[in-house]
């Protein structure tokens, strides 16, 4: 049986056990800077996966990962982050990982094996409306193939994310983001350079989606949900940037906006008050500029 590129072992780190520290850390640092390099070469699949969620999720789907081990963890910490960056509801994006939350902390013995509960969960929670991101970087767990074989089956778009072409994973999907790693500098760890990979492929995917469904505006967070004293600070910054008032005023818009920035800049931009301002933003689904391009000044 042929082993995934993953697992196999690199000619680039032998003796790493005989490196002085520096020189260590150095040669990890070079290896995970061509996980960049292979997440950008990956980008036209990358904005092809991108259109094609945000056609679901703007039809009223939502957006799955499934993943398992350093996969899965990688898979809820963007969807736990979506939230608080751009003001979505938890419903939106949501991940699957093969053992549940418990895997988040400390491997489950073989959950990443357990294909009958992966279609189990997606029975229970896909719609053909929705989209679905498998994620494994040998392109083999059987917990994500099973998940995406019957994701497609139910008929959502399937969106495979791998380090390996020919994999069982790519092979099931619709669509398949292929991020060639190679080797890992510690035989089979893919926690390191094909677990970069990843993670830069799902902050570019999510944060892509995001922008597509009008939750940026220029490079800025404007659905950003103030839960703390630091993100207060950052919504008031917002608002003073892009509706050009004083700190007070800021504050007081945000106030009267219930804490929304988007909202509040509606308000001063256009000179209306917040019942209106949301009003203009349903109309326009949501997308600011459009709204604020009418400044009322």
């Amino acid at each position: 049986m042929s082993v995934p590129v993953t697992e196999t072992i690199s000619e680039a780190t032998h003796g790493l056990d005989m490196l002085e520290t520096e020189a260590l850390v150095a040669l990890l640092a070079r290896e995970q800077a061509l996980a960049a390099d292979a997440a950008a070469l990956a980008t036209p699949m990358v904005a092809r996966s991108v259109d094609a969620i945000v056609e679901r999720l703007r039809a009223g789907g939502t957006l799955h990962y499934v993943g398992a081990g350093t996969s899965g963890r990688l898979a809820m910490l963007d969807a736990a982050e979506c939230p608080p960056t751009f003001g979505t509801p938890p419903s939106l994006v949501v991940a699957h990982v093969a053992g549940g939350e418990a895997a988040l902390v400390r491997a489950v013995e073989g959950a990443e094996d357990d294909a009958g509960a992966a279609i189990a969960e997606m029975r229970a929670s896909i719609v053909p409306k929705d989209a679905v991101v498998g994620i494994s970087a040998s392109g083999g767990a059987p917990f994500v193939v099973a998940a995406l074989r019957e994701a497609r089956l139910i008929g959502a778009l399937t969106i495979a994310l791998t380090s390996v072409a020919a994999s069982e994973l790519a092979r099931a999907a619709d669509l398949s983001i292929v991020v060639e790693t190679g080797p890992e500098p510690l035989a089979g760890s893919t926690r390191l350079k094909a677990g970069t990979a990843q993670k830069l492929v799902l902050n570019a995917l999510s944060t892509a989606t995001m922008v597509g469904l009008g939750r940026v505006y220029d490079n800025l967070m404007v659905d950003v949900v103030a839960t703390n004293a630091k993100l207060q600070a950052r919504a008031e910054r917002l608002v003073r940037t892009v509706a050009d008032v004083e700190n007070g005023r800021a504050r007081t818009l945000l106030a009267d906006a219930g804490g929304n920035a988007k909202l509040a800049i509606v308000m001063q931009r256009r000179g209306v008050d917040a019942a209106r301002a949301r009003a203009l933003l349903s109309a326009s689904n949501g997308f600011l500029r459009p709204v604020i391009a009418q400044d009322a000044r």
